[in-house]
């Protein structure tokens, strides 16, 4: 039933620091509590894990080196060795069960390590469809084509690993009205890069950044000219660029135009330069059951290590 940790390591999807750990332990104590809480209700609920990966996190060997991380260094960080769960094997391990769980990811080799995770707990097999495919189109299609959510909850994790998540894609969770949603904005590995001081943005960034915000406002909320005194007692303009935590609150505010609730204080993910990466947020679909939701997320934002 279970594999060596050779063949784990090898398999396994290395990616991330203690911070990794901090996200994956906040989504575990949430699932729990969210299966104890719908346990007897009439509710099917599935779990829905974009970026997949391979169901497996491989901690990084040091001095090691690897392709996922090379576009964001700050990503690449040393740990002790050994081999850690990804959230699909946390969503498969969580009591009570969900009834479904759904896995998307589009690079091939993981694909094909996220099947075997059917081999790996054969209870849950005949539950679990693993789909190769683009996170933003697959989670839209399945967004729209499950007509009936008012019979359905579901908790969606969506882990990118940089600005892959679009706008249009929150939106169509958000209109279940029946979705729990996790998600990491990629604070200091996207956004505030491609911010640049100046405000001189090449179209490709703006672009990116337009439908990874769903708007082109952006601009002015991140950017204000000041006037500065001069030695010489004159005025001269300068750009001033939104801090991190104003670039947070605006995404809080973009994810409350379209969710029932969201919670007001993300968890920031740092390096252990103690930058930045991403913030943890949270955000539900569902009118009714936002109260007890967010209680619980809000907790474990602010308490778990």
């Amino acid at each position: 039933m279970t594999k060596g940790i050779d063949q784990r390591q090898e398999q396994g999807h290395r990616f991330g620091g203690d911070w990794t750990s901090t996200k994956l332990r906040i989504l575990s104590e949430y699932l729990s509590s969210y299966t104890k809480a719908l346990k007897n209700q009439p509710f099917r609920k599935a779990y829905i894990d974009a970026f997949a990966g391979t169901g497996y996190r491989a901690a990084k060997p040091r001095g090691g080196s690897d392709p996922d991380t090379l576009l964001f260094p700050d990503l690449a960080e040393q740990e002790p060795q050994g081999f850690l769960d990804g959230s699909a094997r946390h969503a498969l391990q969580t009591e009570p069960r969900f009834d479904r769980y759904i896995f998307i990811e589009r690079d091939r080799e993981r694909y094909a390590c996220l099947k075997g995770l059917k081999q790996e707990f054969p209870a849950l097999a005949d539950d679990i469809d693993v789909r190769c495919a683009d996170a933003n189109d697959a989670i839209r299609e399945l967004c729209a084509k499950d007509k009936d959510w008012r019979s359905r909850r579901a908790v969606m994790f969506l882990d990118p690993y940089g600005m892959q998540v679009e706008w249009p894609t929150i939106e169509a969770i958000a209109r279940t009205q029946a979705i729990d949603l996790w998600l990491l904005f990629p604070l200091g590995v996207g956004v505030n890069r491609l911010l640049k001081r100046s405000g001189e943005i090449p179209d490709e960034w703006r672009h990116r950044l337009d439908l990874l915000l769903g708007t082109t406002d952006w601009f002015e909320a991140f950017y204000r000219v000041e006037a500065e005194r001069t030695l010489q007692g004159t005025d001269e303009e300068r750009v001033v660029k939104a801090t991190p935590t104003e670039i947070g609150a605006y995404f809080i505010d973009r994810l409350k135009s379209v969710f029932a609730a969201v919670a007001e204080r993300p968890r920031i993910l740092r390096n252990s330069r103690n930058c930045p990466l991403y913030l943890l947020c949270f955000a539900v679909g569902n009118k009714a059951g936002a109260r007890p939701a967010m209680r619980i997320a809000e907790y474990l934002l602010r308490t778990v290590p």
